[in-house]
């Protein structure tokens, strides 16, 4: 089935497909998990990976954990929609749960980078949103890497090399947050959402809707 081969039912709008991104430690992985705990309509999309599971990491939930050579299969076989290595390992979107989304007029959420927001856009068209979110500032993104307490100097270093890297692309997403805060910036991000969802060519029912609403002689 193609891409774009689904039936939507009557009054049911498409599904959004809701890039969020940001270096590591801007604030991408705590708004994704608020925007969705305020909004049972959105659901993550699960990424594969090559990199090793972290304590209290559950395979299939925070991600379908795969060895290269499966990764490779994936690829091969054209399972995903999108990949990009990241740190030294592989990450990239199955296919399948992101058809059955649009299938069903659900929306979902990824959590990718820019690499992965490039590869998606020519696919998805009006599907796709996306977001990116800013640190308040460099010295702001090191301290707030610094406080989780989970990585070496020399990864925060790293981190801190890529974040550069990273942001260097936020011309490429439709909307730019500078995340001040996490409350300010969930009710930006659901703003955005809000205002997407409204957009005409995503209610697939407006059509017959106003032509029952004015009548056939208009």
């Amino acid at each position: 089935m193609d891409l774009y081969d689904v039936d939507y039912p009557a009054r049911r709008r498409r599904g959004l497909l809701i890039v969020l991104s940001s270096p590591s430690g801007a604030g991408k992985t705590t708004i994704s998990r608020m925007l969705m705990e305020a909004d049972p309509q959105i659901t993550m999309s699960i990424s594969a990976t090559t990199r090793p599971r972290r304590p209290g990491e559950a395979d299939h939930v925070d991600y379908h954990f795969v060895d290269d050579a499966q990764f490779d299969r994936m690829i091969a076989d054209g399972e995903f929609v999108e990949w990009a290595p990241v740190f030294g390992y592989r990450y990239g979107t199955p296919k399948a749960p992101v058809k059955a989304a649009l299938r069903d007029g659900r929306d979902i959420l990824f959590d990718i980078d820019w690499q992965g927001a490039r590869q998606l856009e020519p696919d998805f068209g009006e599907h796709l949103v996306t977001i990116f979110l800013l640190p308040p500032s460099m010295e702001e993104l090191e301290r707030r890497l610094r406080a989780r307490g989970t990585d070496s100097e020399q990864v925060i270093g790293e981190r801190m090399r890529r974040a550069a890297d990273e942001i260097d692309h936020w011309a490429e997403y439709e909307y730019v947050l500078v995340n001040r805060g996490t409350d300010e910036c969930l009710a930006q991000v659901r703003a955005i959402v809000a205002a997407e969802r409204s957009k005409k060519v995503r209610q697939t029912h407006l059509h017959p809707f106003v032509r029952e609403l004015i009548g056939p002689q208009h």
